[in-house]
């Protein structure tokens, strides 16, 4: 691999400084404008969406003026392309979560207004993991050998995607749920938006912590994919790090908007397993093939081309309705 622009030792201040700016972006959400639980309208979730999508562009401007100042105009451009490849590929993986979302409220029966506090908490774990996950691939990614096994695997879950089933949910299967039932007991209903409460003097869990942890779970999942796709994209850290958290920073909003209509998008499943495909081959040989870096502007255009086609095809051909029972 290539010599990252931005190694932790020599810039571990900018990993701080950048994540000590998102759990301030956070506090002001939970803590100002979304204090109250409410369910989120159409228009507040586009709104909300807009800003994290604008404050996402605003960071890759940053990136490319503070690349460009310091490494020349060159790598300026690959680093904020970089950014704003995986940024696009993480945000449209985060589309296929939205109907495990779905499921798992609908499951534990979580009202609407809820669903804001649970992921707000969601998204500080999966923080945490990316963070970990980050962490081992760049240190594994080192190794060529390493890099043309993750790419098989991203190959191998793209065609397991594209020819499977559609992903399952089953969270009375899910071990950690498991767990949280083996040493804490529940509660049989909400308490107002609290995930314990004490019940004859024992703290019980919620059925919101249930989903949380549910959640959490799904998040580790699908982070398996996510993380290898981006480190296929560039081998800078940071910018892995930083377009995942863009991503999940508007993945609440982009819940709210889109879990309604998750489901005219029955096309979109073969999109996103053919960018993994692609993904997997540029890690395993295509980067090979151009001298060690495919271009990253032929990827961002396949990509989204790949992404256009799903989506488009999904709304010029409907998924038939379901005969009435």
């Amino acid at each position: 691999m290539a010599t990252a622009l931005f190694p932790f030792a020599g810039y571990w201040w900018l990993y701080i400084a950048f994540t000590a700016a998102v759990l301030v972006l956070l506090a002001l959400d939970l803590g100002v404008f979304h204090r109250k639980s409410h369910a989120p309208s159409f228009r507040e979730a586009a709104l909300w969406m807009c800003i994290w999508v604008a404050l996402a562009m605003v960071f890759c401007f940053g990136l490319y003026w503070y690349a460009w100042w310091n490494f020349g105009d060159m790598r300026a451009k690959q680093a904020s392309l970089e950014f704003l490849t995986g940024y696009v590929v993480e945000e449209s993986l985060s589309l296929d979560n939205m109907f495990v979302f779905v499921l798992i409220f609908g499951y534990f029966r979580i009202p609407s207004e809820f669903h804001h506090r649970v992921l707000f908490y969601g998204i500080l774990g999966a923080l945490l993991f990316r963070g970990i996950f980050i962490a081992l691939g760049s240190t594994l990614l080192r190794f060529e050998w390493v890099v043309i096994l993750f790419g098989l695997f991203l190959v191998f879950t793209g065609l397991k995607m594209m020819l499977g089933r559609e992903r399952q949910i089953e969270p009375e299967k899910n071990w950690v749920l498991r767990l949280f039932r083996k040493f804490l007991p529940v509660a049989p209903d909400l308490s107002d938006q609290r995930m314990l409460v004490r019940i004859d003097g024992k703290p019980h869990a919620t059925p919101l912590l249930l989903a949380l942890a549910a959640i959490e779970t799904a998040d580790i999942l699908f982070a398996v994919d996510s993380v290898p796709a981006i480190f296929a994209i560039t081998n800078e850290p940071f910018i892995v790090y930083t377009s995942n958290v863009f991503a999940i920073l508007g993945l609440r909003s982009m819940y709210f908007l889109l879990a309604g209509a998750v489901g005219r998008f029955h096309l979109l499943r073969y999109g996103l397993a053919a960018v993994l495909i692609f993904v997997g081959l540029k890690m395993s040989w295509l980067n090979m093939q151009w001298g060690g870096h495919f271009p990253i502007t032929i990827s961002l255009a396949v990509i989204a081309l790949l992404l256009a086609a799903s989506i488009g095809l999904s709304l010029l051909f409907p998924k038939p309705a379901a005969p009435a029972r």
